[in-house]
């Protein structure tokens, strides 16, 4: 209390280059969706950066809505997956119904297995030309027998 009887108000809190950014982030998404002009937005982030206490902060923000919801992150594979599982589920309801699609859904099936035998083969095939085998009994070495030097 002071000598007037009055509670004393605490001093305002300094504001920190993070809350400074918070509000200038704001601001910027703001123009960016079209809710401020950039000039009115240029503005109003020089007052955010010029602000010395949190209670400058508030009011440069105050009469605009919420901002967008923010994404935690890129979504991922799984909802590429799960639209190539439901786009194979309605192929093969098509083409339970008989005519070209199934025709074609067969084509597909055998194109594919074609083409995966000859990639299996060809990372087999090349796997046993890394480690240099050319054969049974043959231990991966590489190169012609040798026995060291002068022996035959």
């Amino acid at each position: 209390m002071d000598a007037t009887g009055m509670p004393q108000q605490a001093p305002p809190m300094r504001a920190a280059d993070s809350d400074r950014a918070a509000t200038v982030h704001a601001l910027q998404d703001a123009v960016a969706r079209g809710l401020l002009t950039p000039d009115e937005g240029s503005d109003r982030m020089a007052a955010a950066f010029a602000a010395v206490h949190l209670r400058d902060l508030p009011p440069l923000t105050a009469d605009l809505p919420a901002a967008a919801p923010v994404r935690l992150g890129p979504p991922g594979w799984r909802p590429l997956g799960s639209m190539a599982w439901e786009q194979v589920r309605a192929t093969v309801a098509g083409a339970r119904s008989g005519g070209p699609a199934a025709v074609r859904l067969a084509i597909a099936a055998v194109v594919a297995l074609v083409l995966l035998a000859t990639l299996v083969s060809l990372v087999v095939h090349g796997l046993a030309d890394g480690l240099g085998m050319d054969g049974p009994g043959d231990h991966g070495f590489g190169g012609p027998d040798f026995d060291g030097p002068g022996r035959d």
